[in-house]
Order: C-alpha cells, then structure tokens, then sequence
C-alpha cells in the first residue's frame, strides 16, 4: 500500500535528500555508468583548454642564485662574538625578501643593463597573448608616448612579476629564482639582482656608519666637557664644606646606619615580646583546660596537667553514672579536677610574669636606641643640607663620565667598522645556465587539466543525480511512490516529433505509435508492456481486476500511446478486451484510433443498450474500442464520468469483457481520475522519463486515497534508448539480444 509521504517544499525536500544521501560503492558506480558521458566531455573540454594553453603560452626558463645571511662575518672588530650574538631574528631575514623585491634595488638592475633597450621588456616582442592582452589595454589608454620614468617603472613591474624570493625552510638562507624567455637572460638578470643586493647592503653599511660617526664625534666632545665641568664641580664643594669621606662614605653616614640596624632589631624583639604577652592575656580568659589553649603554649608542664585532668574527668563521668554526682568518691575526684586546673592557671600566670618582664627590656631597649639616634640626627643636622647637595653633584659627575665613556668607545668602534668590507650577506650559490624550461609545465598541465576535468564532470554528475527533481529509474519511483515499477518503456517516438506525441495534420506517423506493439512485437516495449499484463494476471489471483485505469500526472506525457498499444497487446492474445477513451477533454485517443466517429462513451452512458452501435472494433487484432465524441469541452466531465450511470455500465462491461483498459484524464489539471477512480480495478501510472518531477508526482498521489490504494504499479515511459543502456549497463551487454526495435 502506498504511503503518502510528508509533503515539504521542493528545495527543502532535496536539501534533505542531498543531504541523506548514502554513497555506496554500487551508487557511485551507478551514478558514473548513467553520466559517462558528461565526465568525458568534461575531461575532454578540460585537456583541450590546457592544450590550447600549452600552444600559446610562451616557453619560460628559471635561474636561481641563494643568498646566506651570516653575522658571523661582521663580529670580527667585535668584543663579544659569541654564538648568541651572531644569532639573526627571523623577523630580519624576511625583510630581506621584500628589500631584494624593492623598486630601487630593481631600478638599479634596470639601469645597469640596460633592460628598457631588450625587446622582452620593452613590449618590442610580446607573443600572442601578449599582443592580444595589449590590443585590449591599449583601447584604454590616453594614447600619449610614454615618459622615460614610465617605460623604466613598467620593466620593474615586470621583473617584480617574474621574481620570486623566499626563505628556505627555517634557514638564513634566500633563494632568488628568476623566470625568462631564454636561459641566458634569467642567469644574467638573477645574478645583477644578487650582485645589486650584496653591493646595496655594503653602501647601506657604509653610509649608516659614517653618519653615526661623525654625530658620535660630535657628541664626544661635548660630553667630555660636561663631565670634566662635574668633576670640578664636586671638588670644589668638598673643600668648601670641609667633607672628608671614607672607603664606606662619611663618618655620620656610617654611625647612624648601624644605629638604625640596631633599633630595627630592637623594635622587632618588643613587637614579638608584646605579641607573646598578648597571647597569654588571651589564653587566661580561656578555659584553661581545653586543648587548644595547651597546644598553643606548648607548655611541658600544661601539657603533663591536662593530661592528668583528662584522666580524671574521663574517671569522674564514669563514677558519676555509676554512683551518682553526690557519692563521696565522685566528690573527691571533683575536687582533685578542681585543684588540677588551679595548678595549670598558676603556671599560665606564672609565664605571662615572664613574658611582661621580657616585654618591658625590650621596651626600655628601643627607647635607649631611639634616643641615640634622634642625638646623632641632631649632630648631623647641619651637614645635612651639603651631603645632600654633595650627592647630587657626584651622581651627575657620575652620569657624564659613564656617558662619556660610552661614547668614546662607540665612536672608536664605528671608526672602524667604517672601513670594514664585510656584510651581513654573502653568495653561496650563483644563478647558472638552465638546461630546461620550468614554465609551462607540460606533464603537471596535463595532469592538473585531467584532474579537474574529472573533478568538473564527477560534481556535475553527482549534481544532476542528487540534485534533479525528476525520476530515471525504477528505483526512484519505489523509492518515491512505495510501490512496484512495471517497467520501463523506450521512447518510440521519430527523432524528427520528439516535441509531440501526435499531430492532427499527418496521418501516417500517428497510427504506427498507437499501434507499435502490432508493428514491433518482440520490441522491449512491447515486452514491457506485457510484464505490465503479467503483474496484472498475477493480482487477479487474489482479487478480480477488470477495468484498469491508465493515468498521468500531466498531459503529453503518454499515457495515451501506453493505454492503446497495452489494450492491442491483451487482444492479440486472444482475450475479449476493450478500450475506453476516458479522457472527456482532449479526446487523444479517439483522434488516434478512431478520428471519423459520430458517437461513443457519453452516447453510451445515455443508453447503455446501444453500447455494440458505438463500439468499434479492429479486424487485426480484435480489440473492441469505445471513443469519446463531444461537440464542445464539457463542464461537467468529472461528474459524468464518475456517474451511477458509468458505475453500471462497467458493471455490464465486465460480464462481456476479460480486460476493460480506460484512458483517464491526467491528475492534476482536472478531477476526472479522481472522481471516476473508486469505479476501477486497479491503476497503472505512467511517469515520463526525466520530465515528470518528483513535486508533480507527489501533490497527484497525494490528493486522492482511493488513488492510493488502487494504484498497482507505476510505469516510466519515453526513456532515452541511449541512456537507457548506460543505466543498464550491469545487466551486461546480451540483455537486449532479445528485443527486435525494427519490423
């Protein structure tokens, strides 16, 4: 039975199922024999495009030079060359790369050899893309000859655009690789740029140097003026202030440094004395039993106390439970716990004695010292003022021979580093002659062009098969609708009226498509047509099925053509069958196979004893045929169709007829199929082949219960004969030796 499923706007829908698609290996495979061709017309565009380029693109050689940053060289005149002072910061070493790259440094090549003069730069000898790219360029320009500065900045546009600088890995080494026409310009132009850098770095040294000298001379003397200045300056005071300094400075400084040392310690012993009598000021409001008053004194004789009255009170609870609060006994320990913790208060006040006698030491200690050092402040008093003043002249005294000193030993070593010919950078490998070009790379081209053809045409593939809202195969019409297809049907159509299934101006070509299974009876449509009448024979034994249904979602898509080959197909077997235009609107059928009748189905439904006068029927293969004849379109087609009056005429048909095969209306323009679908047997849906949609298919089933579960099968029709054999391909290559398509 089918089963509805939740209905969901279209992309939504393929969003999901895109999404949920499983990738077996039997799909891909799948997917790869249905759109082969597509992949091959992709490769094939892809190569051809490398190809085209490979013809065209001018043949380009590369030379490399490397260059090694190495500070070791400049650390000779230098103190302290160890090896954390040659260590370069990589920060340094990358922008090397962009000073190789720099305008100036590429100018100077320019002009050294006099590259606006060749033919490659000076746009003299472009090539083809070249000359097409300047064709183009030049339809926008102002049209005025360029300026010197202009031709010279256009050739460095264009090394700058063939040279190509980089660290190797993680070393202090540059490579240097430039790309041209011929292999002896590329050596020539790698090896003028490595050679400009190294010179450039040496000017650069040369120059910095030689300004930083000459401001260091500059500076040199003035501060060696400012220092002798601050030496006189403090001599001087010294005399006139009569201070005579030690090795550890004046004679106050030191006495009152070591009595602040000493009344430092002794305000230290109060605190701690003070702190010690508080503590046990604390203690003696406490009960002096508890062991966090003991544990904090870390007193040997509390301790041995507490311990005794522990021993006692655990023998008085005891006592007290047995004998009772009042015995004697109990009395007697009472006491003896009373007298215990006397004892360990006399001890507690005995070392608080202690402690406040140390405290009042300590205190009359730091008096003393602090009386010793308020008299000697006071003696020093008056020298206060110079001291002070002392110290900052021989602080800046200090400051200018140190800046001095500095100075001149920097200005020395830039003296001589001025004239030291040696870089940070050096040459380790120069550029040579290559022996084959590097652009453009034929193998990899090829490679890369199949690769994302195949790239290319597998997405365009997958896309078409996980992407298409229409169905190709049985698979996805039991996948989409929930019950069996029958088959799939070949178009039979002539190549030159693929647009039309008939066409009322010729009569030759129409009847051969009503009538292919009688011109074509070994052809696979003709076979399909009959496994559709063997899954009908096959129902027919569990339930009687007599009046079949043909319908479609949409008109033109065949339904037709399949209602009347499948009707001859029965008669030619022999059993009474007849066929009904059902189709009250377009009428196909009737022009088809009987365009010259006068009267049929609606005639027949008036009275239904006339039914042999508007019956017709074929001498060749005896099928009994009932048109359809109205004057204009009826407004109410759906009501007689689905009348009591056709409920009866089935009914009588059926005691005549094996097989009554009706041609309905599609579903969804009109509601014919629906209103006439509880009067048949069973329905067979015709989907046409990569055209009926998947949206189309669902609002048509959809709509109708009774549609539903009369459906028995469904039917893909006019399926591509050449794409038909790429999808059943796996079935192997005898599998249509069976058919005959030609009569």
């Amino acid at each position: 039975m089918y089963q509805p499923r939740e209905q969901f706007p279209s992309g939504h829908r393929f969003g999901i199922e895109f999404g949920g698609a499983v990738l077996s290996f039997e799909r891909v495979t799948d997917v790869l024999r249905r759109q082969w061709p597509i992949i091959a017309a992709s490769v094939g565009a892809s190569l051809t495009l490398v190809i085209a380029y490979l013809a065209m693109a001018q043949p380009m050689y590369t030379a490399n030079a490397r260059i090694m940053m190495d500070t070791r060289q400049t650390q000779v005149l230098d103190k302290d060359s160890g090896t954390n002072s040659a260590l370069i910061d990589t920060g340094f070493v990358d922008s090397q790369v962009e000073v190789i790259n720099s305008d100036d440094l590429i100018l100077s090549v320019v002009r050294r050899l006099k590259l606006t003069e060749d033919p490659e730069f000076n746009g003299s000898n472009p090539g083809v893309l070249g000359l097409i790219v300047g064709k183009i360029m030049s339809a926008f320009d102002s049209g005025e000859p360029p300026s010197q500065e202009r031709i010279e900045h256009a050739v460095v546009e264009q090394i700058q655009k063939n040279l190509r600088v980089e660290r190797v890995l993680t070393t202090y080494v540059l490579s240097l690789s430039y790309k041209a026409r011929t292999p002896d310009k590329a050596v020539k132009v790698a090896n003028a740029i490595a050679d400009a850098y190294i010179v450039g770095a040496l000017e650069a040294r040369y120059q910095s140097t030689k300004r930083a000298t000459e401001w260091l001379q500059q500076r040199s003397v003035e501060l060696s003026e400012q220092a002798t200045a601050s030496d006189r300056a403090v001599q001087s005071f010294k005399a006139e202030h009569n201070i005579v300094g030690t090795s550890r400075g004046l004679m106050s400084e030191q006495q009152l440094s070591d009595l602040n040392t000493q009344l430092v310690q002794a305000r230290a012993a109060t605190a701690e004395a003070k702190a010690r009598l508080d503590r046990i000021d604390a203690v003696s409001d406490q009960d002096l039993a508890q062991p966090t008053v003991t544990d904090a004194l870390n007193n040997s004789v509390i301790t041995r106390l507490r311990a005794q009255y522990l021993d006692l009170q655990a023998q008085y609870s005891d006592w007290s439970r047995r004998y009772g609060k009042t015995h004697l006994a109990t009395i007697n320990l009472a006491n003896k716990m009373d007298e215990l913790r006397k004892n360990i208060a006399d001890e507690i006040h005995r070392i608080g004695d202690a402690y406040r006698s140390d405290y009042e030491i300590a205190k009359s200690r730091e008096a003393s010292l602090e009386k010793n050092v308020k008299d000697l402040v006071a003696q020093a008093g008056h020298t206060g003022q110079a001291e002070v003043k002392l110290r900052d002249l021989e602080s800046a005294a200090d400051t200018y021979r140190n800046l001095y000193n500095n100075f001149l030993e920097k200005l020395q070593n830039a003296t001589q580093n001025q004239s030291f010919p040696i870089s940070e950078a050096r040459l380790i490998s120069t550029a040579t002659k290559p022996d084959r070009k590097s652009s453009p790379k034929s193998v990899l081209a090829l490679v890369g062009g199949l690769v994302g053809g195949l790239c290319l045409g597998f997405g365009i593939a997958f896309a078409r098969e996980f992407l298409s809202d229409v169905l190709r195969t049985p698979g996805e019409v039991e996948e989409e609708l929930g019950v069996k297809c029958l088959g799939v049907l070949p178009d039979i159509r002539p190549p030159t009226r693929a647009g039309a299934l008939l066409s009322a101006s010729t009569g030759s070509t129409a009847p051969d498509l009503s009538r292919y299974v009688v011109d074509h009876p070994f052809s696979r449509f003709a076979e399909t047509l009959r496994n559709i009448k063997v899954s009908i024979d096959v129902a027919r034994l569990t339930r009687e099925i007599k009046v079949i249904g043909i319908v479609s979602s949409l008109p033109k898509e065949g339904k037709t053509t399949v209602a009347a080959n499948f009707a001859q197909l029965i008669a030619l077997t022999g059993h009474p069958t007849l066929l009904i235009d059902g189709d009250l609107h377009t009428r196909s059928l009737t022009r088809e196979l009987a365009p010259n009748a006068k009267t049929g189905l609606v005639e027949t439904l008036t009275d239904p004893a006339s039914l042999s006068y508007h019956v017709q029927r074929s001498k060749e293969t005896g099928l009994d045929f009932l048109p359809s004849v109205v004057a204009s379109r009826m407004v109410n087609s759906a009501d007689v169709i689905g009348s009591r009056a056709m409920a009866e005429l089935l009914k009588s048909l059926k005691e005549r007829y094996e097989y009554i095969v009706i041609d309905l209306a599609p579903v969804m323009p009109v509601a014919d199929s629906k209103a006439v679908s509880f009067l048949i047997d069973a329905m067979v849906y015709v989907i046409e082949w990569g055209q009926t949609t998947r949206s189309a298919l669902q609002e048509s089933i959809s709509g109708s219960e009774v549609l539903q579960k009369k459906l028995l099968g469904a039917v893909l029709n006019r399926a591509n004969p050449k794409m038909l054999k790429r999808i059943e391909a796996y079935k192997g290559k005898h599998h249509n030796s069976y058919y005959v398509e030609h009569a």
